[in-house]
């Protein structure tokens, strides 16, 4: 189990908390669907609910999770997006009746900044903290869920990911909980510029990105193996 902090002395929001709102809690069951000719089982269909909804260790109560390979587990139990991603996306897709769920988050959250929030971090929403882990690399079922094949590409090259949390303590959630960042992480690798070091070519210093976030112990072990694999 890992550690809980609850200081915010390495807090970097010019001594603010920074707070965001849970607008919509996003759930559901594996559902078959077919994809090139063959049958996928997927998880991504997520809706909305309502009233309170437990969070465990392996995500909320309601949700399953398929491949657990790709995704799932105690390092990607709950994947959060910001209503910020939707207002661009509902733009750019010419899409204004895209629904918070559509991307496969579990939590659409006001303001979840991928450039502000940073590996390792803690929040708490409710009674429970969540720990990041890792940004979103989205497949092929992003594009189902959309109905668009060119979505994942397009999701990478926005960078817009997302963001995967460990649950550190379980507990109850609510739509209009407020999340409180309660632990900054001293190294302060976001999780924006982690994605953008390993997708981007033309990034500067993506090999001191690299060894920096092998060294954070909270990274998902997919990441570690990812940022390994360039460093190798």
């Amino acid at each position: 189990m890992c550690r809980i902090f609850r200081t915010q002395s390495c807090h970097p929001f010019s001594g603010a908390t920074l707070i965001l709102e849970l607008v919509s809690i996003n759930v559901s069951l594996p559902v078959d669907v077919q994809y090139n000719n063959n049958i996928v089982s997927t998880g991504i269909f997520k809706k909305p609910v309502n009233g309170t909804v437990e969070v465990t260790q392996s995500g909320l109560k309601g949700d399953q999770q398929v491949d657990l390979i790709n995704h799932g587990g105690e390092h990607k139990a709950v994947y959060g997006l910001s209503t910020n991603h939707y207002d661009f996306w509902r733009n750019k897709l010419n899409a204004p009746e895209l629904a918070y769920g559509q991307f496969g988050e579990n939590l659409t959250i006001t303001e979840l900044d991928e450039a502000r929030l940073c590996i390792g971090d803690q929040l708490q929403i409710g009674n429970c903290i969540l720990e990041i882990t890792q940004p979103r690399v989205p497949c092929f079922k992003l594009g189902i869920a959309l109905d668009n094949a060119t979505m994942p590409k397009l999701f990478v090259q926005n960078g817009a990911t997302g963001i995967y949390f460990r649950v550190l303590q379980a507990g109850a959630i609510s739509v209009g909980d407020q999340l409180k960042v309660i632990y900054h992480h001293p190294k302060q690798l976001s999780v924006q510029i982690l994605f953008k070091a390993y997708f981007d070519k033309d990034f500067v210093n993506s090999g001191e990105i690299m060894a920096l976030a092998a060294s954070i112990d909270e990274l998902s072990n997919e990441w570690r193996e990812k940022v390994l694999s360039r460093l190798n």
